[in-house]
């Protein structure tokens, strides 16, 4: 239910209602054995401006640490709207997090990326761990992170 919640925010917020086209996509997020605590994620998309368009999944509960999300953060004003409803627990080191949500068809090959943030508690913080440009090209092609995020892929 979260995830329909998360796809419909989004797709409302980026397309015209009644002209969305929809589609499930999987994203799944393999963390590096790094050796601490959990990871805090969130996914969220840029427009081909750059500029935040909304936030997709957060992985970590306590709004406290939401901080350490610094380019979330920073675009959303660590604003908890922006993830009310689609957030589940902190990601272990060396597991898989694994999100089906419907995203509009409009998302696709018009210059939207996907971002993960990541942060670990006494670790680096790490904005911008992944950026994937949303392409029904790059579907399914896995792509390391710069230091927690082993693979990142998406799947239509």
């Amino acid at each position: 239910m979260k995830s329909i919640v998360a796809a419909l925010a989004l797709t409302t917020a980026l397309t015209l209602p009644g002209l969305a086209m929809a589609r499930p996509v999987t994203l799944t997020t393999t963390l590096n054995n790094y050796g601490g605590d959990g990871a805090y994620l969130v996914l969220y998309v840029t427009d081909a401006q750059g500029a935040y368009a909304g936030s997709l999944w957060m992985a970590g509960g306590k709004s406290k640490y939401y901080q350490h999300l610094s380019d979330w953060y920073r675009a959303t004003s660590g604003d908890p709207a922006q993830i009310n409803g689609i957030s589940g627990a902190s990601v272990g080191a060396g597991r898989t997090l694994r999100i089906t949500l419907d995203l509009a068809d409009a998302l696709f090959d018009a210059g939207y990326t996907v971002h993960v943030d990541a942060a670990v508690e006494n670790m680096r913080d790490s904005p911008n761990e992944i950026a994937v440009p949303l392409t029904t090209k790059g579907a399914g092609t896995p792509v390391g992170g710069r230091r927690y995020v082993a693979s990142f892929t998406f799947e239509m």
